[in-house]
């Protein structure tokens, strides 16, 4: 490199005092217990409701969709099938 590029120790310094990292913010929810905002508690509440569903549930919901997908694609097969 060449010297006129350099920067002196306290360039660099005053350039890294703005790198520390920041505390995250904390909330009390009703029942007193601290949580990072914007996230849900330990419990599973969000914003005075629950958000943590039945994981059972959610996997038998994604694969009646996909069976409602597979039905309606085999129907417009059928439909061009039978045009032709």
């Amino acid at each position: 490199m060449v010297t006129r590029m350099r920067h002196t120790r306290a360039h660099t310094a005053n350039r890294r005092s703005h790198h520390k990292l920041a505390e995250p913010a904390l909330s009390k929810d009703a029942s007193g217990t601290l949580h990072i905002r914007h996230r849900a508690t330990l419990d599973g509440m969000y914003k005075g409701r629950s958000v943590l569903g039945d994981p059972v549930k959610k996997v038998m919901k994604k694969q009646a969709v996909k069976k409602a997908v597979k039905k309606v694609a085999a129907k417009k097969v059928v439909k061009k099938v039978a045009k032709k």
